[in-house]
């Protein structure tokens, strides 16, 4: 077992979107909003764990099992461009965030290096990274960052000597604050941790020799130590306003520096690039991985291969990679400003989620696609459905707030629209449950079926 190769998935989602959201998260509300990453946590479990073991039973990784799904109806195409668009775009919007996060993490480090030398640095390091011939190197590689960022956050929280108190009360206490960004930060702590593009990562990661007890121990340690970390960070955010009023916190603008200079104020001037560096590790190594999956998804939907197997034209592919890399550096070049494009990234990508959890919950259902014997059980399919409910609720809730926004109509009752969005929701789960069970119960008579006719065939009766 290679608990270093599945540590890919918590480098991953720790990424700027994670600092940025989780911090900005703590210095608005505080600890309010810790229950939020303790269930983007596990649905983060669920979520990858379903991905992985279908990719055990079926030798398919996801995108490969959403494409055998679908194969043969009229859907198929709509649905293989819907999952390779939403996966690339939201691989795009994360690579701005990355390189933009690492660049800035750099600079606090060393101030007096330009960023625009920073980022091609980066850049040209990532693209070696991606020119590696085996995903276990680069996750290998990836592993040691994650570590050198678990130990600076988890230790920078750890002396910021949050109170137990309040702690447990923000872990176990949900609530969300009657304010319009709440709801946002909300949306963007679970998609900075239940990343999209993450999910699909996690079925790449499967070895041949993969068992489905390794690699839920693998993507247990992974995934848990990921939200502790990011819950870590939201601990860190804490103590920009704390002890500060309500109006004092609403006017405060949230910056990088602000950050730095809080924690060399309060810990000490060490602390400020502590924290420096592990933005720059969290945003170096979610680089790679933006870029990396974006080619992953691609190759796993159109790539054509022989009859054994192999694809026809190697690394046919390998160019979505660096045209994602691509628009992330020429952003940053742009000094494109890091912290609102990367709480919109982590927004985008909360609304895209809802969409892949229905798209696997379908694959896990699959009878041809899993085998009869290892089809999703009730308290999967259960947690999955939840999972999916809570993201339609927060992305129905983000859409018409975002809607309303524009066109300049005030909100007056938020409770309204948060009931609205959780009927909405409801009804659309719903559906889904019964389109799956339905396509469930279909795909076992068709997997009788060729069970009964190979066990009748010629060949077999020979024998």
């Amino acid at each position: 077992m290679n608990i270093l190769l599945w540590s890919i998935i918590s480098a991953a989602f720790i990424g700027p979107g994670t600092v940025t959201t989780a911090t900005k998260a703590g210095a608005a509300f505080q600890f309010q909003l810790l229950w939020a990453l303790v269930f983007a946590t596990i649905a983060a479990l669920v979520l990858q764990e379903a991905s992985a073991r279908a990719a055990i039973y079926s030798k398919m990784n996801l995108g490969q099992a959403i494409k055998f799904h679908f194969q043969g109806s009229k859907g198929q195409i709509p649905v293989l461009v819907l999952v390779v668009g939403a996966i690339i775009l939201g691989c795009t919007a994360y690579e701005a965030g990355n390189i933009l996060g690492a660049a800035e993490g750099l600079s606090l480090v060393f101030p007096g290096l330009g960023k625009r030398l920073i980022i091609t640095t980066i850049a040209l390091v990532v693209g070696v990274a991606l020119s590696l011939k085996s995903l276990r190197s680069t996750a290998s590689f990836m592993g040691v960052f994650v570590f050198i960022m678990g130990i600076t956050f988890v230790s920078t929280a750890f002396l910021a000597k949050p109170p137990l108190g309040e702690l447990a009360q923000g872990l176990f206490v949900p609530s969300l604050p009657d304010v319009p960004d709440a709801g946002l930060l909300v949306l963007g702590l679970i998609g900075t941790t239940v990343v999209p593009y993450d999910i699909f990562l996690g079925s790449n990661v499967v070895q041949k020799d993969t068992t489905v007890r390794d690699m839920r121990v693998g993507i247990a340690v992974s995934v848990i130590l990921g939200g502790i970390i990011s819950m870590a960070i939201l601990v860190v955010g804490t103590q920009m306003t704390r002890g500060l009023t309500p109006e004092v916190k609403a006017n405060m603008e949230f910056t990088y520096i602000h950050l730095t200079e809080t924690f060399a104020n309060q810990i000490g001037q060490w602390a400020g690039y502590i924290f420096g560096f592990g933005m720059f590790a969290a945003g170096f190594t979610s680089a790679i991985t933006s870029s990396l999956v974006s080619t992953l998804t691609a190759r796993s939907i159109f790539e054509k291969t022989n009859a054994d197997g192999t694809p026809k034209k190697p690394n046919s592919y390998q160019w979505v990679a660096y045209m994602v890399l691509s628009v992330g550096v020429i952003l940053g070049f742009l000094q494109v400003e890091p912290v609102p494009a990367i709480v919109a990234a982590q927004a985008f990508n909360g609304m895209i989620l809802p969409f892949v959890c229905v798209f696997l919950f379908t694959v896990i259902n699959n009878a041809k696609v899993m085998g009869k014997e290892h089809l999703n059980g009730f308290f999967s399919n259960f947690m999955m459905a939840v999972v999916t409910w809570v993201t339609l609720i927060l992305g129905i809730k983000n859409v018409a707030e975002s809607i309303s926004k524009a066109r300049g109509i005030k909100i007056e009752n938020s409770d309204t629209l948060f009931v609205g969005a959780v009927v909405i929701a409801l009804v659309i789960t719903l559906m889904v449950i019964f389109f799956v069970i339905r396509k469930r119960h279909k795909s076992i008579i068709e997997w009788d079926q060729e069970q009964a006719s190979k066990t009748h065939s010629p060949e077999v009766q020979d024998a």
